[in-house]
């Protein structure tokens, strides 16, 4: 009997306990639950974004100008802007000139480039001219259109943008402009280049490198190159003559000759087929491998133009 009573005295308090616990759980959680709905009603309201205001660009004139690029093409896939492809160089370039207002859009400014660089390679002397905003009135490649009311601007009308500073810190650190110069109307980045140069780099292995030099100057001169490249059936190409000015191939130190030595490839031209930079020097590494002969005096032999 006395255990039974104090059985059931134990249970009652525990009971007690349990029940005052969940009270104050409760009353703790609704306290917080206040609290948070009181904090979120009473805090400020977060600011409404202001909606971006509109660039007037009639309010100064254009300018033609030529940049001189660098570039690190290994992350990259080629120069040329691409609808498939978003990591290319001109598409970052483009991206940086419109952030700084400084071009409408891509399809406007009238854009060229030197040359076109494919997936991986990169460039230290690549010069695009286009179209861009300037704050000048008037001066070289300085263009003015019929709605144009630059004269009405407030501001400097006498120093010219900083070009250069502004793309360099928009654009990725692989990417960088080194130097810029305003140009005539007339002037294109692709059609007033004198001469395009192209480098390959590669270790000596096994190669033959006097038998690849030998081969190397059969290229020289005005040759008909279509069974070194890649036919551009969509850029209507049919002119396949092309004249190559130079074509060396040097090791890049003096250390004795050895697998691990160095070598560069130098090519010099006027202009250059789709690929055939990497088809003339693929055709050089098989004969450099022996899988090859070097070829005949004449390149055009096999098109049955000589």
């Amino acid at each position: 009997m006395f255990f039974s009573r104090s059985r059931d005295i134990i249970w009652t308090r525990i009971t007690c306990a349990i029940n005052s616990i969940r009270r104050k759980t409760m009353h703790s959680e609704s306290t917080a639950l206040e609290s948070t709905v009181i904090a979120e009603n009473t805090s400020d309201p977060k600011p409404v974004k202001k909606a971006d205001r509109q660039f007037d660009f009639k309010l100064y004139t254009q300018r033609h100008i030529a940049l001189k690029v660098a570039y690190l093409g290994w992350d990259y896939h080629g120069l040329a802007i691409q609808e498939t492809a978003d990591d290319t160089i001109e598409s970052k370039l483009f991206e940086a000139l419109k952030r700084a207002k400084l071009i409408e859009s891509h399809l406007e400014c009238k854009f060229a480039r030197c040359g076109r660089t494919d997936k991986g390679v990169s460039a230290l002397s690549q010069v695009v001219s286009l179209y861009v905003r300037s704050n000048l009135l008037e001066g070289l490649g300085v263009v003015t259109s019929t709605d144009c009311r630059a004269s009405e601007r407030k501001g400097d009308k006498t120093s010219e943008i900083q070009y250069m500073h502004i793309l360099n810190k928009l654009l990725p650190e692989d990417i960088r402009v080194l130097a810029w110069a305003p140009v005539t109307a007339d002037f294109s980045a692709r059609f007033s280049c004198l001469q395009r140069t192209y480098k390959y780099l590669f270790p000596k292995g096994s190669l033959d490198i006097s038998r690849m030099q030998a081969a190397a100057q059969k290229f020289v001169g005005e040759h008909d190159f279509r069974n070194f490249c890649k036919m551009d059936v969509a850029g209507g190409t049919t002119n396949f003559r092309r004249r190559i000015l130079s074509f060396d191939i040097n090791p890049l130190d003096n250390s004795p000759s050895s697998p691990y030595q160095m070598h560069e490839v130098t090519i010099t031209g006027l202009a250059f087929l789709w690929h055939q930079v990497r088809c003339m020097v693929g055709v050089l590494f098989l004969i450099g491998s022996g899988l090859e002969d070097v070829m005949s005096n004449d390149v055009e032999k096999d098109v049955g133009l000589a």
